[in-house]
């Protein structure tokens, strides 16, 4: 991993702490960029946001999905862990955790909130940093190449679906004119721009161009994520400063969700008769989640000062730790998972 990647938590949260104070001595400038809305688009989020995730969509290559029959028993089981088991799963903790476990230690009025960012931190499966975590454990790459491009098609036209079910049954108001914008700003938008751009690069100059680009807009794509977070915690840092035990009630179902999903994934694909450098792979493309999409979802639908953007920025707090101590299972577990394999 680069610099950037490698320190990632350390990043954070100095943009936590830059960010409360910035709000503390510059209010009016900071609701001045929290107010600055087109059709409930605020636009210095909009910016930012495109800046993260089309450099990032850009290494997703949706010719990949031609591989996808290869590995057609990895592929099912980190497609059902994804859609089919990640976001309820989410959903069942936040309703236990946050919904009452926690409940007399949170906000009264940001419990909902809070929810809704968990569930729309768990809908989307990563994207980019899933090829910095194959890469760490040796994963086969034609296989994680087929299954970001096969979870990228389906999160165009489940992603809204998913979020819309999951905040209804949690009694949630689903703002779907909010929810169908933000679907077409953050993730069809992006994936039509990426692809273009990827086909332009590569008919200009080859992978060597391609290579290039992305060398030089990873580091942009992760300084927007970061000064997002200076920016929403600019407008959150007084709530924040109040309450700091409510970060880490929120990190609790995240923790149990990452582990359940990578551990069923990586069971799933033992029994499969998976080979090990597809197994670790789809273990943590099951385990991890498109935070960059989710803080700008939560954003959108709910607000710079909601408990939901508070929920999902956790979620980029403990990221790289909590994968990179999944990444150490996967490798240490190999000889036991080549034992039991069936073949």
């Amino acid at each position: 991993m680069g610099l950037f990647e490698r320190y990632l938590t350390i990043w954070v949260g100095l943009c936590i702490v830059v960010g409360i104070l910035l709000g503390r001595w510059m209010p009016a400038a900071f609701h001045a960029l929290g107010a600055a809305e087109i059709a409930q688009v605020n636009l210095p989020v909009a910016v930012l946001v495109w800046l993260m995730i089309i450099p990032m969509l850009l290494k997703v290559d949706l010719g990949a999905l031609g591989h996808v029959g290869a590995h057609w028993r990895g592929i099912a089981a980190t497609v059902g862990i994804n859609w089919l088991v990640k976001p309820f799963s989410m959903a069942l903790l936040a309703w236990l955790f946050i919904g009452h476990l926690f409940r007399p230690y949170l906000p009264a009025d940001q419990i909902d909130s809070y929810t809704a960012g968990l569930i729309l931190l768990a809908a989307a499966p990563c994207t980019a940093m899933v090829f910095v975590w194959s890469n760490l454990v040796d994963g086969e790459p034609n296989f994680t190449l087929g299954q970001v491009a096969l979870n990228d098609t389906i999160m165009v036209v489940a992603f809204a679906p998913i979020v819309g079910l999951l905040l209804g049954l949690s009694s949630i108001i689903v703002p779907w004119g909010t929810l169908l914008l933000s679907v077409l700003l953050y993730i069809i938008v992006p994936v039509a721009i990426a692809q273009l751009w990827r086909r332009a690069l590569l008919a200009r100059g080859g992978e060597a161009a391609l290579s290039q680009a992305l060398s030089l807009l990873g580091p942009v794509s992760l300084v927007a994520l970061l000064l997002t977070l200076v920016l929403l915690f600019g407008l959150q840092g007084e709530q924040i400063t109040r309450q700091p035990m409510v970060i880490a009630l929120l990190a609790v179902p995240i923790l149990i969700q990452v582990y359940f999903n990578a551990g069923l994934a990586y069971w799933l694909n033992r029994r499969l008769g998976v080979a090990w450098c597809v197994a670790g792979p789809s273990a943590l493309i099951g385990a991890s989640n498109f935070f960059e999409l989710a803080v700008a979802a939560a954003i959108a639908l709910f607000g710079f000062q909601s408990g939901a953007a508070l929920a999902t920025v956790v979620g980029v707090l403990i990221e790289v730790p909590v994968m990179l101590s999944v990444v150490h299972i996967v490798k240490a577990t190999r000889d036991w998972y080549e034992r039991g394999a069936v073949n």
